[in-house]
Order: C-alpha cells, then structure tokens, then sequence
C-alpha cells in the first residue's frame, strides 16, 4: 500500500472483504461508476443526503470540531470531486482557508464497500508545514448497515484518546481527519507473532475506554436490524432474487436465538469494542514500531469475547480461507499480551482456557453477524461483489463449526456449575 491510510484492490468476484472490500492495486474510480456520472440522484440517493443532514445536525451541537453542511458526491469525476474536497477542507479546516486551490493537492486512496477515501495535502509553500489529511465520504445507503450517529459519538472520545485518526471536521456526507503514516495490514500479517503481540496490546487499551452512554451490547440488536432489513428485500436481478429465496429467515431466527441464549450464560465482559478488527483495520508503522486501530463505524459496547472473536474470525482473509484460523497456540499466545500486557507469563492456565472458550463461541456469533449483513449489502450497496456470496461463505462455516464449538461451550459451562 505503501504510507497511506487505505489501498485500493479488488476481491475474487465470490468473496468480499465486508466495507473494506478494496485492498490491492485497482483503479478506485471504476467501484464509483455504479450508475452514470450524467444521471440525476434517484430519490434513494436523496434520502441519504436528507439522513446525512439530520446526522450531522443531530451531533453537531456537541462537537469540539467544525461543521458545515456541505455535501461531496462521490460520483463526480475526478476534477470536480477534487475541487469540492478543496473546498470542504478550506471551509472545515482553519488554516486552510487563506491557501490557493492551486496548491492543494487531493487523491483518492480507496474506493471500499462503504466509503470513498481521498488524501488531501498542500503543496508548494507550506509555512504552516500543514499535514495531510484523510477525506472520508459515505457511501450511498450506508444507514443500511452503520449507526453514523453512534459512530460519531464514540469518535470524539475515540479520537481524544488517541485511538485511530484524529477527527478535524465533519461534513453533510463524512468526516475529515488526520492521515496516518503506515501500511494497512494484510490477512497472513495477523498471525505474525510480533503483530499479534502489538494488536492484542492495543484491543486492550481500546477495551478499557469509557465511553459515555448506554454499556447494553448492541450486537443483537444490530444482528436483529440486519435480519429486519434482509427479510423484506426485494431484487431487481432474478437471479439474485432465485438465490435470495434459497435463504430461510425461519431458520436464521432460530440460530440468532439459540445463540443468544448462551451468550446470556457466559456472562462475559461488556467492553466498548471495534466490532470490524479485519487486517484492512490496522495500520503499522514500522519506523516507529507503532500499531494502528482505525475505521470505528461498527464500534459500540459489546462483548469482549466478540470482538476478539471476530479479529480470529478476520486472519481467514478475502477468500475466507479458515485453515488461517488460529489454533490453540496462536490463541493462547494472544491472550496472555491482552491479559498481562507487562508480564505475559502471569496468565494461569484457567484464565487462558476461560478466554479460549468466550472467543471461540461467539466466533459462531460473528459468522452470523456477517453473514446477515451481507444479504443487506447485496440489495443497497452500489458496489457490484457477490454479496450473496459472501453469505453462505459464513453461513457455511457456522454450520460447519458449530457443533464442534458448542460442545466446547457446554464443556466449559458445565465445568463452572462444579
């Protein structure tokens, strides 16, 4: 990727790297021709703009930084998109506002499943030596699928804590903030034990933030919405609507149901948690031997074991490769730097095994949680990938797991009732 925030790419036309679908060399501005630049918005497209605006206004009464309403549509070509992410940032970002559009710089670094990113800098003459910035901009139809309301409350608490990119402005349709030096991880990069070291460290101090608001895990009411969605859709492709028949919400409802059932047993630890920790998520600068969280649009207060989970879930990669799965080892490995980050070796062996069994159930958890939120991104995202896919890829894998898991669960249970 080099030392940027985001990379573009592509995805085997199967699989799909959920919103950070982009990850390898591709030209971005083909993922935005998903209708033509000469068409007027139809009215799903101004509806977002419409939440958009009510987003912005409903948060912005308790930002510490700029607001406007302005609005970047990301189906503009190229020199007129670059021109209005100028403009954005000469009205969001003080000392900007005096430079020459001549010298400001914009590129676009990805174009994901939810976002279009694009990197902003001034050239020329820069006495205030200004940095970079990262310019994010919603996707169509993102609503469908992210709380932006959520996110951009945890955001200012995120980003006063040093976690992620600092947030500078916020704009009718996205955010700008400060560009991380680094590259984006990649899948196999997850099992490096020096990385896995540094990513169990830094899910740690993300997992002792306090986070103002309700500490009630949104995770089943998120899987729920998802199955709301994805139960009423209707596809214009009769072959996607074909496959989309196949799916039996009955039977979707049922595994949520059952699952949710003896997560109520675990009583595990309720965390302000990331809730999307895939390679794309962590950026690592190796000049400074620092590790990165970034992109908080799904982080809400959850399950410790589930977001943990979903980070072992991620080391499978785009083509859902669960041989990448980490084994015991691996797992244990992890767990004693997120346990005892200063000394390791302080974990006893119950406490890794309590862990062992937390994480590896609510694996089964986050398979589903994926897997229900692509049916929802098949039918508003623009972005053409097999959505539908992608979730019997999970689908698949939960049933495959499953009783093997949950009869580590029941083992586990059942150990603590003696």
């Amino acid at each position: 990727m080099g030392m940027i925030e985001k990379q573009g790419g592509v995805l085997p036309s199967t699989h799909v790297d959920k919103d950070k679908a982009s990850k390898q060399d591709v030209a971005p501005r083909e993922r935005y021709k998903s209708r033509r630049e000469d068409r007027k918005p139809g009215d799903e497209e101004i509806e977002t703009l419409r939440t958009d605006k009510i987003f912005l206004k409903r948060s912005e009464s308790s930002m510490a930084v700029c607001t406007c309403g302005l609005i970047i549509d990301p189906r503009l070509p190229d020199q007129a998109l670059f021109s209005r992410v100028s403009g954005v940032c000469k009205v969001l970002l003080r000392k900007w506002a005096d430079v020459d559009d001549s010298n400001i710089s914009v590129m676009k670094i990805s174009g994901g499943i939810t976002n279009m990113l694009l990197k902003a800098e001034v050239e020329g003459e820069n006495e205030d030596k200004l940095p970079p910035v990262t310019v994010r901009v919603f996707g169509p139809n993102t609503d469908a699928v992210i709380d932006r309301d959520r996110e951009l409350q945890a955001l200012t608490y995120l980003s006063s804590a040093g976690f992620g990119a600092k947030l500078l402005g916020v704009f009718g349709n996205g955010m700008i903030q400060s560009f991380i030096f680094g590259r984006t991880l990649e899948p196999l990069d997850m099992g490096k034990p020096e990385l896995a070291k540094l990513i169990a460290m830094e899910v740690r101090r993300l997992h002792e933030l306090e986070i103002p608001g309700s500490k009630e895990p949104q995770l089943w009411n998120d899987i729920y919405k998802f199955i709301d969605k994805a139960s009423g859709v209707i596809f214009e492709d009769s072959e996607k609507q074909k496959t989309y028949e196949t799916i039996s919400f009955e039977n979707i409802k049922a595994e949520i149901e059952e699952l949710r059932a003896i997560s109520n047993n675990f009583d595990a630890p309720v965390v302000f948690a990331h809730n999307d920790l895939l390679s794309g998520n962590f950026m690592y600068n190796e000049d400074e031997g620092k590790l990165y969280i970034i992109d908080y649009e799904y982080g809400s207060h959850s399950y410790r074991g589930y977001d943990i989970a979903n980070y072992f879930n991620e080391h499978a990669g785009f083509d859902c490769d669960y041989s990448l799965y980490p084994d015991k080892e691996k797992q244990f490995y992890f767990f004693r730097y997120y346990l005892h980050p200063e000394n390791p070796e302080m974990s006893t062996i119950a406490e890794l095994e309590e862990f062992y069994a937390e994480c590896n159930f609510y694996s089964l958890v986050s398979h589903m949680y994926w897997a229900t939120w692509a049916i929802v991104q098949a039918r508003y995202s623009p972005i053409k990938f097999d959505y539908l896919g992608y979730f019997f890829l999970r689908f698949d894998e939960y049933k495959r797991r499953k009783e093997e898991l949950l009869s580590l669960t029941s083992e586990y249970l059942n150990s603590r009732k003696q």
